[in-house]
């Protein structure tokens, strides 16, 4: 199987899409999704771009991405943060993943950021297991989400 990572262009927006809404089924949050499709490829590919990402391709087919963006601590600096990362389910077990992740690392030290920081819920065992695989991943279970929604 010939596994491509690149970073996503413009036309990925409706698949990537399509890849976000298996995940809040995933997830159990499927009603959660409130982004229109114009104004999340105008924040990935406007003027002003706030997000980048990164696709698996298998035989021309996304089946994977990673979206990210710049994070700012006042402790740390530039820091990257992970906001998604999904397999489709068929395609999981393939090291995918591992790519996609592979690629962020080497993303964000070549922008010089601090590190990478993401979330995982807790009861995401498939997803708990396999950031632990990657080693050096640290989990904080002392700070609290909080969140004002519009």
């Amino acid at each position: 199987m010939n596994i491509i990572i690149r970073k996503a262009i413009k036309e990925d927006c409706r698949r990537i899409m399509e890849l976000v809404a298996e995940l809040a089924i995933y997830e159990k949050a499927p009603d959660e999704i409130t982004v229109n499709f114009d104004h999340f490829v105008e924040s990935g590919f406007g003027e002003n771009p706030v997000w980048w990402a990164f696709v698996a391709e298998i035989g021309g087919k996304v089946e994977g991405f990673a979206l990210y963006y710049i994070r700012y601590s006042t402790w740390k600096g530039q820091r990257m943060y992970l906001e998604d990362l999904i397999v489709t389910e068929k395609s999981r077990g393939m090291g995918i993943g591992k790519l996609l992740f592979n690629q962020l690392i080497e993303e964000a030290k070549q922008k010089q950021f601090t590190g990478i920081a993401w979330q995982v819920l807790d009861w995401n065992e498939p997803a708990i297991n396999f950031y632990k695989k990657l080693g050096q991943v640290s989990f904080d279970s002392e700070w609290v989400n909080c969140a004002i929604n519009f």
